[in-house]
């Protein structure tokens, strides 16, 4: 099975965060570490997301947090062939970071779903509406949860555990 990888934001995401919580349930994970949590740097991330995709023997699941998005929609992009498809939940804003330019404007050349909040800090849902329809990601909008983290009620998670499910079986799918 090919591994899962979890790419968290900024700060990390701790033992009670809904991602450590898929950690604990789906098999063969590993999570991104970076050098730096406190300091996010597109460059720096999104080669290290590169490196664990890298080290893997075939393509893998991404399951991506805030601004681990922006570094593993980044890496995929450089690493064609490599991502079977990528969940990418309340990314970061790009322009907040002045980093827009810097990522993918096009169709990506993996699967994605991007589930955004109505009350996101990070992220207004309308930017991220314009990020799907610009990368062709499918598009969640699960209403007003804030940046879907601890801070927000988000530890264990069950409805991204089945987005994660949904994107799975789309990718897995026989392309007609």
């Amino acid at each position: 099975m090919a591994a899962i990888l979890i790419v968290p934001g900024l700060h990390d995401s701790g033992p009670d965060h809904w991602q450590t919580w898929f950690e604990h349930r789906l098999g063969d994970t590993r999570r991104v570490d970076q050098a730096d949590w406190e300091n996010p740097c597109l460059a720096g991330w999104a080669a290290r997301v590169g490196e664990v995709i890298a080290a893997e023997s075939e393509a893998v699941w991404i399951v991506a947090h805030s601004f681990g998005c922006l570094a593993a929609v980044r890496a995929g992009h450089l690493w064609p062939g490599r991502v079977r498809a990528a969940l990418l939940v309340a990314p970061a804003d790009p322009d907040r970071f002045g980093l827009a330019a810097l990522l993918p404007q096009e169709r990506l050349r993996f699967p994605s779903m991007i589930v955004a909040s109505n009350d996101d800090p990070w992220l207004r849902a309308a930017v991220a509406q314009r990020w799907a329809g610009a990368w062709g990601s499918s598009y969640r909008n699960i209403g007003s949860a804030g940046h879907i983290n601890v801070d927000s009620g988000h530890g264990p998670w069950p409805q991204g555990l089945a987005f994660f499910e949904e994107l799975r079986r789309a990718a897995l799918a026989p392309q007609l």
